[in-house]
């Protein structure tokens, strides 16, 4: 079986691994990376220390993971209430600053996924690549249908890593929250101002 791989999960397998993701959440909520030991984890889901292993290969995976699903939820969202503005600028804004409200909510939280995403632990890197596939969808969102649909994945792919970027530097001290925004804010009006005067 291959764990890693969502798709081929039954019902149950994936129940258990939902409940590993949300109690390192909540583990990574209330006291950040360190708070978030496998075996914590694991009492906290109600499940044996192994079965963690079968899905996730670290800590840094599970919680790079946790991001990605976290991303989901997002993304969901933001299909189900879509973004608004009079401007393509401002509905792709609106996307990225739920994004960002939802990081600002939870500091220890963004710090402990942030971390484990940039590490180079192989689960962590296919966590990446989904990561950027779901936010760049989530962006997507914003952009509207009118674009060149390659034109529309790459403006939506370049902002979602201005905006992971700048939580990076957040979450290592180089920055405050605000700059976050600011970041994004710039980049959007780089990119998608020209958009409107066509």
């Amino acid at each position: 079986m291959d764990a890693s791989n969502t798709e081929t999960l039954t019902r149950s397998q994936a129940a258990r691994r939902d409940r590993v993701l949300r109690a390192a959440l909540e583990l990574g909520r209330e006291g950040g990376y360190d708070a978030v030991q496998m075996r914590e984890v694991a009492t906290e889901a109600g499940v044996a220390l192994g079965t963690i292993y079968r899905y996730f290969s670290s800590k840094d995976h599970l919680l790079a993971a946790a991001l990605v699903s976290w991303v989901e939820d997002l993304e969901r969202r933001v299909a189900a209430r879509p973004p608004v503005g009079t401007t393509t600028t401002e509905r792709v804004l609106s996307v990225l600053k739920r994004a960002h409200r939802a990081m600002e909510r939870e500091p220890r939280l963004s710090e402990a996924v942030v971390t484990a995403l940039v590490s180079p632990d192989a689960g962590a890197a296919e966590c990446q690549r989904q990561l950027t596939v779901v936010m760049t969808r989530t962006i997507s969102l914003g952009l509207g249908d009118d674009l060149d649909p390659v034109v529309r994945a790459d403006i939506a792919r370049t902002l979602g890593h201005v905006w992971f970027s700048s939580l990076v530097a957040w979450v290592n001290g180089w920055s405050n929250i605000g700059h976050v925004s600011d970041e994004v804010e710039i980049a959007c009006h780089l990119m998608l101002d020209h958009l409107d005067a066509r």
